[in-house]
C-alpha cells in the first residue's frame, strides 16, 4: 500500500546527508577523542564489534567506509552532483533495494539516490551486512525525522514495488531478473576492476596499487584484481609495493583462501609466482579468488584496447596511468589514479548506470 507523505526540499536533504557525512568523519576516527555523542558513539562502537557477525568486515575496513563515505557527503558535492538533474516534486512511489553485503555500507550510494529521488525505500539488506544499514538509517531518521515514514527493512519478500535494484551475483541476477521482470530494474551482476602497467610507474604509485587490491580483503567490484602488464615485466615490482599489505595473513579467512587456493593450485601444477600472503597466477580470467591477483601480457598497445573493449561489460575501473598514448589520442577511457578505488565521487554510478535518473523515471 503507497502513502503519501509531504516532500521534504531538496535543501533538507542535503542539509541531513551532509550532517550524516560528518557522522561517518567522526565515527572514522573512533580511535581517537570520539564526541560523546549518541550518533557518532554508537556507530564507532558497531566498527569495533561487527566483525562478530561478519569476519571480513574488521574494524579497519569499517573504519574506511565511514571515511571514503563522510568524504563523499559534503554539501559542496552533494550541490554539485544534484545539480545536474531537475528533481520535481512527485507522489512518492516504492522503490525496493536488494543490498550486496562484500564489503561495509557497499549499497549506501542506492539508499542515498532513492531518498533524494523522493521515493519511498524498502530495504532487504544482505545477511553479511544487516547491522550497518539499520544503524545508518536510525541516525539519519534522528538528523532528519522526515525519512521516518520513507525508509523501511523488511526481511521477507518484497511486495507492493514500483521498481527495484538489485546487487547480486552472476547467478543471482538470473533469478532478479525474471522476478522482477515486469518492473522497472537495475540489476547488478559481478563486476571487477584492473589495473594496466607499462613499468614506468613510480614505488609510490605501485604502493598506492596495493591499497587498490588488498583494502576490504579484494572483495569488492573496485578492487583490483587483475593486472595487465607488457612482455617481460618485472613482478618484483608488485611484491615489493605490498609488501606492507602482509598483515592480512592475520584475518583468519584471508589465510584460510590463502593457503587453500595455493594448494588447489600446487596440486593441479599451476605456476604461480608468490611472496607468502598473495599468489599471482596468469590468467585470461578477470575474477581472482581471495588472495590471488591474476595477471596477463600485453603484445601491443593495439591489442590491449581491443581486450579492453571485449571485456568492458565486466570491468568496474580501470588504474593506470597511460591514458592517453603517444600520438596524442585517447588510450585507455575512464582510468582512476592508482589508490583511488575504494574512494568514488558521488557520480560515479556502479556498472556506469545512473541510478538517479532511474529513479527519476519511476
Amino acid at each position: 500500500m503507497k502513502i503519501f507523505i509531504p516532500l521534504m526540499t531538496i535543501q533538507q536533504k542535503i542539509k541531513a546527508f551532509e550532517q550524516l557525512g560528518n557522522v561517518f568523519i567522526l565515527a572514522a576516527e573512533a580511535d581517537k577523542a570520539v564526541p560523546d555523542k549518541l550518533h557518532v558513539k554508537k556507530l564507532a562502537e558497531l566498527a569495533h564489534s561487527v566483525h562478530i557477525y561478519n569476519g571480513w568486515f574488521t574494524k579497519e575496513n569499517v573504519l574506511n567506509a565511514f571515511e571514503a563515505l563522510g568524504r563523499m557527503l559534503t554539501g559542496e558535492n552533494l550541490e554539485k552532483w544534484l545539480n545536474n538533474y531537475e528533481i520535481k516534486d512527485v507522489k512518492p512511489k516504492n522503490a525496493g533495494l536488494i543490498m550486496a553485503g562484500n564489503i561495509p555500507l557497499v549499497g549506501f550510494h542506492d539508499i542515498l539516490c532513492v531518498l533524494m529521488s523522493g521515493h519511498n525505500l524498502i530495504i532487504k539488506a544482505s545477511s553479511n551486512d544487516r547491522q550497518l544499514p539499520k544503524c545508518v538509517a536510525e541516525i539519519l531518521i534522528s538528523i532528519e525525522p522526515e525519512f521516518k515514514d520513507r525508509i523501511t527493512f523488511t526481511e521477507g519478500q518484497l511486495k507492493d514495488l514500483d521498481a527495484v535494484i538489485a546487487t547480486g551475483s552472476n547467478n543471482s541476477s538470473r533469478y532478479f531478473e525474471y522476478y522482477f521482470s515486469k518492473l522497472p530494474h537495475i540489476i547488478r551482476k559481478n563486476r571487477n576492476s584492473i589495473a594496466v602497467l607499462d613499468g614506468s610507474e613510480t614505488a609510490d604509485e605501485m604502493r598506492l596499487l596495493g591499497n587498490d587490491i588488498f583494502q576490504y580483503f579484494g572483495l569488492g567490484c573496485r578492487n583490483v584484481s587483475k593486472i595487465f602488464v607488457p612482455p617481460g615485466y618485472d613482478f618484483d615490482n608488485i611484491f615489493r609495493a605490498v609488501f606492507d599489505f602482509r598483515s592480512v595473513l592475520q584475518n583468519n579467512k584471508y589465510c584460510n583462501n590463502y593457503e587453500y587456493n595455493k594448494t588447489v593450485y600446487l596440486m593441479n601444477g599451476v605456476k604461480l609466482l608468490e611472496n607468502g600472503f598473495l599468489l599471482l597466477k596468469e590468467d585470461i580470467g578477470l575474477s581472482s579468488p581471495v588472495a590471488v591477483l591474476y595477471y596477463e601480457y600485453y603484445k601491443s598497445e593495439a591489442d590491449l584496447i581491443e581486450r579492453l573493449r571485449m571485456d568492458g561489460p565486466h570491468i568496474q575501473c580501470i588504474v593506470s596511468k597511460m591514458a592517453a598514448c603517444r600520438t596524442g589520442r585517447q588510450f585507455i577511457e575512464n582510468t582512476v589514479d592508482f589508490g583511488q578505488t575504494q574512494t568514488p565521487e558521488l557520480w560515479d554510478y556502479a556498472d556506469g548506470v545512473d541510478t538517479l535518473k532511474f529513479l527519476l523515471k519511476v
